[in-house]
């Protein structure tokens, strides 16, 4: 049974779910690095990103720090606090991406905390964002009650507002969840937050074959992905993996002194290693 997505207005395909559709025909799956918005600088950010489009990545998460996340682990939480402290402003992130080539830019989204976005004003928000450059929203503490209506403004404006579900979720919450979502479900790999973990959970892959049964929507593997290792036992069952917390260690790199150059560097290896894993049949 495939699930009606109730708060669907419009049918017009996105620029994700052109992503998706391209990686199905190519019978591999996306791969889509996260990266923290001013960490440790904008013109940092900037280079990094334009590093992962020249790997040929499939999407980028972006980070917009935010002084309590309810998800992320400690690497990504130490990011979130120096890029704070450097002054990191949501107009300022916006200001970086819009200064990036969208013709050479795979889409961008935003994973940011709803209290970010209530606070700028949802509406005012999702405008900015896709004037930037934004394909998608991924807001990890919307409110159950609020979720209709955000869809509803970021549907309106030909954006995705992607939700999470975990192995932990209840499957009735799950359906509920899958209503309001589009682009791809980011499914957690692990109950928890972010963070490098050695192996892919059972857990993980019985949800994976539950909800191919509920959804059309793609599923994509984040939280604990950080390695080319993990991506074999989703082949078949995901449609695209997410690392976060490996990308973000190598910034740390940067407070011991290492150049920004060579961490750029590094960040596109790991990058072009994922995208040789989920290039591989």
């Amino acid at each position: 049974m495939t699930l009606p997505n109730e708060c669907m207005s419009v049918k017009n395909q996105t620029v994700i779910d052109v992503v998706f559709d391209s990686v199905r025909r190519a019978r591999r799956l996306a791969f889509m690095p996260f990266l923290t918005a001013g960490d440790p600088d904008p013109e940092t950010t900037v280079a990094i990103l334009q590093e992962l489009a020249a790997r040929r990545v499939d999407l980028i998460e972006i980070g917009f720090p935010y002084s309590d996340p309810i998800a992320d682990g400690p690497v990504i939480q130490a990011s979130y606090t120096r890029a704070l402290g450097a002054g990191v402003s949501v107009r300022g992130i916006f200001d970086a991406v819009a200064t990036l080539d969208r013709a050479r830019t795979p889409p961008l989204l935003a994973m940011v905390s709803y209290a970010i976005v209530f606070r700028h004003g949802p509406e005012r928000f999702i405008e900015e964002a896709k004037a930037a450059g934004f394909a998608g929203f991924i807001i990890p503490d919307l409110p159950g009650d609020e979720a209709e209506d955000c869809f509803r403004l970021i549907r309106s404006q030909g954006l995705d507002l992607i939700q999470l579900v975990a192995p932990t979720t209840p499957r009735e919450r799950v359906r509920e969840i899958l209503r309001c979502c589009s682009g791809f479900v980011y499914c957690i790999a692990v109950a928890g937050t972010t963070g490098e973990r050695a192996q892919v959970a059972d857990s993980l892959l019985g949800q994976l074959r539950w909800l191919r049964a509920e959804t059309d929507l793609p599923l994509a593997v984040g939280f604990g992905i950080s390695k080319p290792e993990h991506v074999v036992p989703l082949k078949g069952l995901a449609d695209g993996v997410i690392v976060g917390s490996g990308i973000v260690r190598h910034l740390e790199d940067l407070a011991g002194g290492q150049s920004t150059n060579l961490v750029v560097t590094e960040i596109g290896q790991l990058a072009a290693h994922m995208v040789a894993a989920v290039s591989q049949p």
